[in-house]
C-alpha cells in the first residue's frame, strides 16, 4: 500500500490520480497510524513550509514519518515534501524540518523571476561506485519536468544530491539516499515523464 500523505497542504487528488495512471494503488489519510501500516509513503506539498511543518507536528506525524524512512520503506518527497526533509527552512523566519537531510531552504534572489515557475530540465550528479536513481529509470538526463517554487534546497552532503537544475544558480532538484527520494518539481504536473517517475517508485514497493 502506498500512503499519500494528507496534512491539508497538497495537490492530492493530482498525485492520486497520476498514481492511477501508471497502474499503482494508493490511498490518502492523515492518520499517524496509516504510515506505520504503509509499504510506501508519498509526502507532497504545496504552501508554507511553516504551516505545513506545523500542521505535520499537530498531527503527530512527524516522528512516524522520520520512523518510517529509517526503518527503510520507500518515501517520496514533491516539491515542499522535499524541503520539509531539510535541517530548517528560511520562509517566513526560520523554522526546523524533519532534518533528515542537513540543509535548509533558501528563496531565489536577485533579478529572478520568483516563483520559479514552468519546464526546467534536470542534470544526473553522477557519485563513484552509485548506480543511477531507480526512480529516473526509463528517463535520459537533461530531461524537463515542471516546477512551481519560490525556496531552493541548499543539501550539505554532496552525495545525496541526485540532480541539479539550473535558475540564476544551480541548485538541487533531487535527493536520494537508500530508500529515500526527494524532487523539487512535480511529477504529476510534467506529463509522461513524470508519471514513468511515478511508476519507478510504486515499482520499489515489494
Amino acid at each position: 500500500m502506498i500512503l499519500i500523505v494528507d496534512y491539508g497542504m497538497g495537490n492530492l487528488k493530482s498525485v492520486e490520480n497520476a498514481f492511477a495512471k501508471v497502474g499503482h494503488r494508493t490511498v490518502v489519510s492523515e492518520d499517524p497510524r496509516s504510515v506505520r501500516k504503509a509499504d510506501a509513503i508519498v509526502l507532497p506539498g504545496v504552501g508554507a513550509f511553516r504551516d505545513a511543518i506545523k500542521i505535520i507536528k499537530e498531527k503527530q506525524l512527524d516522528k512516524e514519518l522520520v520512523k518510517a524512512i529509517r526503518l527503510g520503506k520507500p518515501f517520496l518527497g514533491i516539491c515542499l515534501g522535499m524541503q520539509l526533509l531539510l535541517s530548517y527552512s528560511e520562509e517566513g523566519g526560520k523554522f526546523e524540518g524533519l532534518n533528515v537531510f542537513e540543509g535548509s531552504a533558501n528563496k531565489f534572489s536577485g533579478l529572478l523571476k520568483c516563483p520559479h515557475m514552468g519546464w526546467n530540465n534536470i542534470k544526473y550528479k553522477v557519485h563513484s561506485g552509485h548506480r543511477k536513481n531507480p526512480i529516473f529509470k526509463n528517463i535520459s538526463d537533461g530531461s524537463y519536468f515542471y516546477f512551481v517554487h519560490s525556496y531552493y534546497c541548499e543539501i550539505a552532503d554532496p552525495e545525496v544530491i541526485a540532480s541539479t537544475t539550473d535558475y540564476g544558480l544551480s541548485f538541487s532538484s533531487s535527493v536520494w539516499q537508500n530508500n529515500l527520494f526527494g524532487v523539487q518539481f512535480h511529477p504529476e504536473k510534467s506529463s509522461a515523464l513524470g508519471l514513468e517517475l511515478l511508476k519507478n517508485f510504486g515499482d520499489l514497493v515489494k
